[in-house]
């Protein structure tokens, strides 16, 4: 097996390199990172040290096709998102960093690699909770349309659709947090009074439990042309 990972400095990319290189340790994973990166060292000799290998094609349609028909890969990770915040500041700095050019560019670009392999591979595409046909705002707007364009592309797929994610950052996502911490209050008071399903259906989780989830996900192969929500992604990350 060949595992390529888009997104995989991020807080799910990196647990889920980690993952892999467990539950499959004699796959081949190899975790992208951009070449501009300015942690590219850090994260060189971090996914080494897991057994992983690095790949660092620039984001481009040419040269992202290249490597994927190069590699061959058997299954592909489309792990990518940005903010709102780090959207100012590239923009700050000159450059354009949005939910339209990373959260549904990059990953249209992964999927389109992903098909012109000619290897087949199985898409796994992290989404999030709210994605649907009347979702509203940009965020989820743009999920719904990679959603679909996944669906549409012949490839087998899995779709994730988790909770609010916690975990260390390298960037903090305040509004999330505050997020995670009242909806899980409210979520816990909702358990008591007897409503365990929606409480574990919607919490948050951790990078590493999503990370875990997605992995057992990705290797097993009844899991194909399959939507997980959050408490799918929960109980597969305890299995």
């Amino acid at each position: 097996m060949k595992l390529f990972v888009a997104g995989a400095t991020g807080l799910t990319g990196r647990h889920v390199v980690a993952a892999l290189r467990e539950e499959a340790p004699d796959a081949d994973v190899i975790a992208h990172v951009r070449p501009d990166s300015s942690r590219l060292d850090h994260w060189q000799t971090h996914f080494e040290a897991l057994g992983a290998s690095v790949d660092v094609t620039p984001w481009s349609p040419p040269s992202m096709n290249e490597t994927m028909q190069t590699l061959q890969p058997t299954h592909v990770f489309a792990l990518l998102g940005t903010t709102k915040k780090r959207g100012r500041e590239a923009k700050a700095s000159g450059s354009e960093e949005t939910y339209e050019t990373i959260d549904y560019g990059l990953s249209k670009m992964a999927l389109d690699a992903a098909v012109h392999a000619g290897s087949n591979p199985r898409f796994l595409y992290l989404s999030s909770m709210g994605v649907g046909p009347g979702a509203s705002g940009a965020y989820l707007k743009v999920r719904h349309r990679l959603e679909t364009e996944v669906r549409a592309s012949g490839l087998p797929w899995v779709i994730a659709r988790p909770s609010f994610i916690i975990g260390e950052r390298d960037q903090d996502r305040p509004m999330e947090h505050v997020g995670s911490v009242l909806g899980d209050g409210a979520l816990a008071l909702v358990g008591v009074f007897g409503g365990k399903k929606i409480r574990e259906k919607y919490r948050s989780q951790t990078g590493a439990e999503l990370g875990r989830a997605l992995a057992r996900l990705a290797l097993d192969p009844a899991a194909t042309e399959l939507l997980a929500e959050s408490d799918e992604l929960r109980s597969r990350a305890k299995s």
